[in-house]
């Protein structure tokens, strides 16, 4: 974000104009929604086939998934996301329709029973996770659920600085884990490179049971023809001598049905057993059924890539609106930058130091509801109040075109003021 280069004359008259121009925002008494990363309609439609349920409900050995049974999740699904989440099918597990109760479910079993490798419960012991910031708001709650105690490290254009992270890791053993978006994160859209997940499977740690939580949450979730790649993450710390490091999330959330998906959960053999012994006492196993529709709709690896596809026709032009409307009403102005990703689902937006939560207010009063300020950081706190994360996938694009010009209209308002100070 370059310095604004007004003359004081023409910054009060941009003022003026934000001022009119804001007056007018609010008169047309808007309605809109950017708080949520959620699909839209028509997206959610495209997997309407698998509501039509057609032959015996049996697994591919002729068991049958109408009964109880059955924990690791059905294999012909497993198959079909192993490729995506890079985890071999035997050590993948298919669950039930939500990826954050699997990390919520990895941390009170660590809390409560010692993960391989570890000396004792983590309940034991003051916890610590690293966060890299901005991030995902639901993995700062889940560690404040439990006061497990949250330290920041930035993002970089290839992940977290790993310099930080090191830092941190070598000589506290309180410091048991670290959250990872790796591909097109939450908000940034940053996809980390190689070099950075070499590092974080490597890198030696104090505490002999430290977990990378890696939430592959956009895994397939390409905007362009050509899909960014990261390294396979458990490959890396197998190689490394530390087979057990890393916990791989996944979902088809984000896929097929937001509120009836199927998540993944991925490790090394000890993980994995460790894992069913803490899940075998509270299911008695998935939603198979719902296992075998995701099957029969995707099929295999390659119908799972043509579905994404499907999608980011539908997603793209959202993401390009949203690029084009503020180049157009803030480029050049110095009050706003932002980021352009090629997957995910978020757009960040960066405003003038202590601005974010004077945008946010603004633009709610303006009837454009936008996740709340510092909700990219932990416990709602951006320092720097600089951070507005952007979700355009629920609403048409209409909406989103009127959004982000009020959404603009909001920043040049506040900004403006701030300079005029």
């Amino acid at each position: 974000m370059s310095a604004p280069t007004w003359t004081t004359q023409e910054l009060t008259a941009e003022h003026e104009k934000a001022r009119k121009d804001y007056a007018d925002l609010v008169a047309r008494g808007l309605k809109l929604d950017l708080t949520r990363g959620k699909p839209s309609a028509r997206q959610l439609d495209l997997s309407n086939p698998m509501l039509d349920f057609d032959g015996a409900a049996v697994d591919a050995k002729g068991t049958d998934l109408r009964n109880y049974g059955g924990l690791h999740g059905l294999p012909e699904l497993r198959a079909i996301f192993s490729e995506a989440l890079q985890v071999p099918v035997e050590q993948l597990l298919a669950a039930g329709n939500s990826s954050l109760e699997l990390m919520h479910d990895a941390i009170v079993f660590a809390l409560l029973g010692k993960v391989p490798g570890a000396e004792r419960r983590w309940v034991e012991d003051e916890v610590t996770f690293i966060c890299p910031v901005p991030g995902y708001d639901r993995h700062y709650g889940i560690c404040e659920r439990y006061g497990i105690k949250m330290v920041t490290v930035a993002m970089t254009p290839t992940g977290p600085d790993m310099d930080a992270v090191e830092r941190l890791v070598a000589d506290d053993p309180r410091v048991k884990g670290i959250w990872c978006v790796p591909k097109h994160s939450n908000p940034d859209g940053v996809t980390y490179s190689d070099e950075t997940a070499r590092r974080l499977a490597a890198m030696p740690t104090a505490a002999p049971d430290f977990r990378i939580f890696w939430d592959n949450a956009y895994a397939v979730h390409d905007l362009t023809d050509e899909p960014a790649e990261i390294a396979d993450m458990l490959a890396l710390c197998a190689e490394a001598g530390n087979p057990d490091r890393a916990f791989v999330f996944g979902s088809s959330s984000k896929i097929t049905f937001a509120g009836a998906g199927v998540a993944f959960f991925g490790s090394s053999a000890a993980n994995v057993e460790w894992w069913l012994s803490h899940t075998v006492k509270r299911s008695i196993g998935p939603d198979k059924i719902n296992q075998l529709r995701h099957a029969r709709f995707l099929r295999d690896a390659g119908g799972l890539r043509e579905h994404m596809r499907q999608l980011a026709a539908l997603i793209r032009p959202k993401f390009e609106a949203v690029d084009k409307i503020l180049s157009a009403e803030l480029g050049g102005t110095g009050l706003a930058s932002w980021t352009n990703p090629t997957g995910g689902y978020f757009i960040s937006l960066q405003v003038p130091e202590g601005c974010a939560r004077a945008v946010v207010a603004k633009a709610k009063e303006a009837g454009i509801a936008l996740t709340p300020a510092g909700a990219t950081f932990p416990y709602g706190d951006d320092p720097d109040d600089r951070v507005i994360r952007i979700a355009p996938t629920f609403p048409e694009l209409p909406e989103i075109e009127a959004a982000i010009t009020g959404l603009a209209v909001c920043v040049r308002l506040v900004g403006t003021e701030k300079l005029l100070g």
